[in-house]
């Protein structure tokens, strides 16, 4: 591989025609048939989480003169993110932009610090962790990435928004769902998926996860932190968004945030907590 960071967890991909196919569900959401006796559940974020890097800022590398017109970086609006980067998308398509660059620049991200040490410790502890991605970047960034880094197969389900290359070049962005939360961007709500999620998961289990961690940086990762319990870990990027939302809630209303709070700089970070709760039995 030519990024060496990634040789310590590499898979070399599987003959041509023989790839493991992944049926889909509404919403461009990859999916595998879960396990149902791992005791934890990890929730992970995508940009600036395991990727140290926005992938939507670094796309914009391979753009002509790798920038976008101001009259196109104009058109942004709060809260309507989604949007504006399928006007990006757009531009690219009509500057002639190929697939190949768009992919190369989305490989090239660098990880976060620790976080391939965080995925070794993972591929470890098969038996333990069922691993979910919920992520307000798009599907064929997040498994460009995570092909060329070899840990695709650590995820059980991606969550974002779904997005695909048509015949003519094209990269086709659109929103994951609606919802009514006033907190994040009218195309997803994070505390919306994680709560289905749990909940659709205990019912098919019989029974609940013993804990539920979230490793997360922005925002609208602090949305469904809120709903973690008092057995569950928030790791937030120490000093990010996610950190200072939650230090904001814990001292203005600190009964309303139940779970254990450990930021992290580094993803060994969260496996040094991770090893402490796997041992408990």
């Amino acid at each position: 591989m030519r990024d060496s960071v990634f040789n310590c967890c590499f898979v070399p991909p599987p003959p041509p025609g023989e790839e493991e196919e992944l049926p889909r569900r509404p919403g461009n959401m990859a999916v595998r048939s879960p396990s149902p006796d791992k005791r934890f559940l990890i929730f992970f974020d995508f940009d600036e989480t395991i990727v140290d890097e926005s992938s939507d800022d670094v796309v914009v590398q391979a753009a002509p003169g790798q920038k976008l017109p101001n009259w196109l970086k104009d058109t942004y609006q709060p809260g309507h993110y989604n949007q504006y980067m399928q006007r990006v998308l757009a531009y690219m398509a009509e500057q002639s932009v190929p697939e190949g660059a768009i992919r190369s620049v989305i490989e090239k991200i660098p990880a976060s610090p620790g976080m391939i040490p965080l995925f070794q410790y993972l591929r470890t502890h098969p038996q333990d962790f069922e691993i979910v991605l919920v992520s307000d970047a798009n599907m064929y960034f997040i498994e460009s990435w995570l092909r060329r880094a070899g840990v695709r197969q650590l995820f059980l389900k991606i969550f974002t928004n779904p997005a695909s290359f048509d015949g003519n070049g094209r990269l086709h962005l659109g929103p994951y769902h609606t919802h009514s939360c006033p907190r994040c961007p009218e195309n997803m709500c994070k505390q919306v998926i994680v709560r289905e999620y749990l909940a659709r998961r205990t019912q098919e289990r019989g029974r609940p996860f013993q804990r539920v961690f979230y490793v997360g940086d922005g925002a609208n990762d602090f949305c469904p932190s809120l709903i973690l319990g008092p057995r569950d870990t928030a790791f937030p990027r120490r000093d990010y968004p996610m950190h200072k939302l939650i230090l904001e809630k814990q001292e203005a209303q600190p009964a309303d945030f139940k779970a254990t709070v450990v930021p992290w700089a580094s993803g060994e970070d969260v496996v040094a907590r991770l090893k402490r709760l796997v041992e408990e039995r």
